[in-house]
Formats: C-alpha cells, sequence, structure tokens
C-alpha cells in the first residue's frame, strides 16, 4: 500500500484578501469629491415678486416711479407710472439683437432723477432666449465704469457714488 505524502496531509489556512488598501483608496477617492464640490458656485440673479393688495397707497407718499419695460418678440417699451405711459421704444437691430446701449443710457438719465428708485419691472411677453433675458437684466441693473458717476447724499449728508442702476428686479408674468 502507497503512503500519501505528509505535504497533502496538511491543510493550508484559508489566506483572506487584506480590504484595507481598497477601503483606504475609497475613502481618498470620497474625500477628493468632496474637497472638488466647494469649488463649484452657484450664481443666481435674485428677483422679487409682485407685491398685490387691495389697499389704497398711503396718502402722504409721492407717486412712485412703477418703471416697467415690456419685452415683445421685435420691441421693448420702457413706461412708467400708474398707469403705464410709454417713454421709449427700442427695436431690435440688424444683428437681431436689441440695442441694449440705448436702453441703458435711458435708464441712467432716469436713476439720476429719481436717485431713490431701485426697482424696475420686467414684463417678457415674446419668446426670449434666457441668454436675452440675462443680458436686458444687466443693462438694467449695473452701472458700467465707462457711465457717467451719480452721486446720492448718504444718511450723513455725504455723496456717495452709486453702484447699481435698477438692481432690484420684478418679473410681472412669469406664469403666463
Amino acid at each position: 500500500m502507497l503512503k500519501v505524502p505528509s505535504a497533502r496531509k496538511r491543510k493550508k489556512p484559508d489566506e483572506k484578501l487584506n480590504l484595507v488598501p481598497i477601503m483606504d483608496s475609497i475613502f481618498i477617492f470620497i474625500f477628493f469629491l468632496l474637497m472638488s464640490a466647494t469649488f463649484l458656485k452657484i450664481y443666481e440673479v435674485g428677483s422679487d415678486v409682485p407685491i398685490v393688495s387691495d389697499q389704497e397707497p398711503p396718502k402722504d407718499q409721492k407717486d412712485p416711479l412703477a418703471l416697467t419695460l415690456k419685452i415683445e418678440t421685435n420691441l421693448m417699451t420702457l413706461s412708467r407710472g400708474v398707469p403705464s405711459r410709454p417713454i421709449q421704444t427700442f427695436n431690435r437691430d440688424s444683428s437681431g439683437s436689441f440695442n441694449l446701449d440705448e436702453l441703458h443710457g435711458a435708464l441712467i438719465g432716469l436713476k439720476k432723477q429719481y436717485l431713490d428708485e431701485n426697482t424696475i419691472i420686467l414684463e417678457p411677453e415674446g419668446d426670449l432666449t434666457y441668454e436675452e433675458i440675462v443680458r436686458i437684466m444687466d443693462a438694467v441693473r449695473k452701472l458700467n465704469k465707462t457711465d457717467d458717476a451719480i452721486y446720492k447724499p448718504n444718511k450723513e449728508g455725504v455723496d456717495e457714488k452709486l453702484k447699481e442702476l435698477f438692481s432690484k428686479i420684478i418679473f410681472s408674468n412669469l406664469m403666463s
């Protein structure tokens, strides 16, 4: 009879897989994802919802400017007052875009007359792209470095240079 070699009788213990390096790499990957997420910036342009009220405005207040920019497919109309009275219209030029420099200049003239007014109502009614709306909002909100300086007295009576035109933008007909 043949004898089985002793090496076959001894069973080798099962070796377990070392998961520590895999777990280390997963945690480093998660840490990298969390750190890279902080570099992502989300920009938003704030806008308020119009206030609807049944009450009469107080009698001691002066008439509001009620500046409104109605944006149609090929025409923008700048109006003021209640009821709304058109001030100026802006057509699309030959390239198909609105003349925002002319709009900006008209708004600078109005801002010089109404220093305390910060609100403008936008009424987009035509088919506009997102980029067009943002460009119009920028023309309405921002004062460029090349624009004439506009000064307004602060609480102490010292003139301060304004940094924005009409920064409070309200969309009037978002649901239509």
